[in-house]
């Protein structure tokens, strides 16, 4: 467990800010949660501003001094910036690397040349799930976009065929696989072991991603049969470089920090002494920022000099690549106070003593937790952060594997059914060129199957391990 994950765990047993009992703790969480969504759906309020107001006034329906609910706020987004901050940072430097050097263009172009008309939508989903290692969502799909048109355009797909698998990919490991935002986040709060997460993330993302991708993309091109959008296929990233690096060394840039990271859980289950040698190198090299650091060190050499970059662009490259995530940032350092706040309420003891009584798998309850939380609002970190302060108190006992599960089956509820809300919802939409009703019969209906086949794997998994 990080030093991280120790301090977290240590404000999550302080005592209550608040002596409120369950009902009105349970009124107030509803207040919270409406305010949110309200702010955000109705007054088009940005996210963090948001989250700063739905966590107050959880703590004022809840009877909590304001002072100790500001106090609970921040120490909330500064614990959440400090443990997931830089590695966003560090995922955002890589993907625009992997973006502008024409790395992500090669691993498309070389899937694609290898792939004939059937084993196209199964291309597409191999494609998104490689590119989507290190990328936002968001990112991905703009990355993703001119392939999935220029794909569709000139094999003559249905557009819905080739367009699911892909957003299949991205949404799995979106929602599912760190180094993304909401998964970093779960770990941290729930004390889980990131490569023991990561091992079992894959296991569940791969049936996942096939089901909801390829597969249902057969019944999507049935319900919505529409063809590319003439004015939206933009041009390549690539079209002004001299040359591009080659596919298996771009391969194996990316999955350089997921290789690091698997390489320490494997020791840590073979080894097992936190005092080894051999242990504790591997627990330095496998840490998520040793990581992905290292992976981006080697990209500018690996992707960045071999499409020709000089020094002053790589650093340009890096420069720009900042910008765009302060946003994401602020809205997960954010949903890390909302969730401090819950948690600093009691909520989490709360919902502790109640699932005492219930006959219901505590991966089952997370994941229906985190199902409400991302229907009223939209987003699948802010459901992912708030869901996994809620239900940390129930991985106290669990031993590793199941608290890995654990944050698997809160990423598979925060992905359930996006509609108008959803940010996400009105990208696919626009890009796409569908009106809402098509949207909802394709994207929100896959990614509903992302969510309800990912828990399903999560149980099963629970069974035997």
């Amino acid at each position: 467990m990080t030093h991280l994950s120790v301090e977290m765990l240590a404000a999550d047993a302080a005592e209550p800010i608040t002596s409120a009992g369950h009902a009105q703790l349970g009124i107030a969480v509803l207040a919270g949660i409406a305010v949110i969504v309200l702010l955000i759906t109705k007054f088009k309020l940005h996210a963090f501003l948001s989250l700063i107001i739905g966590s107050l006034v959880l703590g004022a329906v809840a009877g909590a001094p304001l002072d100790k609910a500001i106090a609970s706020f921040s120490t909330g987004l500064g614990t959440t910036v400090a443990g997931t901050g830089v590695l966003i940072a560090l995922g955002a430097i890589l993907g625009k690397l992997l973006a502008d050097s024409g790395g992500a263009d090669q691993i498309v172009d070389t899937i694609l040349a290898k792939a004939s008309g059937r084993a196209m939508p199964w291309a597409m989903v191999l494609i998104a799930g490689i590119v989507g290692l290190p990328l936002f969502f968001e990112v991905g799909i703009v990355l993703l976009i001119p392939v999935v048109l220029l794909v569709a355009k000139r094999g003559n797909f249905s557009l819905m065929r080739i367009g699911i698998p892909a957003l299949a990919g991205l949404s799995v490991m979106h929602g599912l696989i760190p180094p993304h935002p909401g998964p970093l986040v779960a770990i941290d709060a729930v004390g889980a072991n990131l490569g023991v997460t990561l091992a079992l993330g894959v296991v569940v993302a791969i049936p996942t991603a096939i089901v909801a991708g390829p597969v249902f993309s057969r019944y999507a091109a049935r319900w919505v049969d529409i063809q590319p959008p003439e004015t939206l296929v933009p041009e390549r990233a690539s079209d002004d470089l001299e040359r591009r690096p080659g596919f298996v060394v771009t391969v194996a840039t990316v999955l350089l920090p997921v290789v690091m990271m698997l390489a320490k859980a494997l020791v840590d289950i073979v080894v097992d002494d936190p005092e080894n040698t051999i242990q504790r190198v591997f627990d330095v090299v496998g840490s998520p920022l040793i990581a992905l650091l290292t992976a981006v060190i080697v990209a500018m050499f690996t992707l960045g000099r071999a499409a020709g970059f000089t020094k002053g662009r790589i650093a340009t490259t890096v420069e720009k690549s900042l910008g765009p995530i302060a946003g994401v940032l602020l809205i997960v350092g954010a949903g890390g106070g909302f969730k401090q706040t819950l948690i600093d309420a009691g909520v989490g003891q709360m919902i502790l003593e109640f699932s005492e009584d219930w006959h219901i798998s505590a991966l089952l309850l997370a994941w229906l937790i985190a199902v409400a939380i991302r229907l009223a609002t939209g987003s699948a970190t802010v459901a992912t952060i708030s869901a996994a302060g809620l239900v940390a108190p129930l991985a106290a006992d669990m031993s590793t594997t199941h608290g890995a599960l654990l944050v698997l089956a809160i990423g598979c509820g925060s992905l359930f059914f996006s509609h108008v809300n959803d940010a996400g919802f009105w990208m696919v939409k626009e890009y796409f060129g569908m009106n809402v009703g098509q949207t909802l019969r394709t994207w929100s209906v896959m990614e509903t199957l992302i969510s309800v086949v990912g828990i399903g794997c999560v149980l099963l998994l629970s069974l035997v391990l």
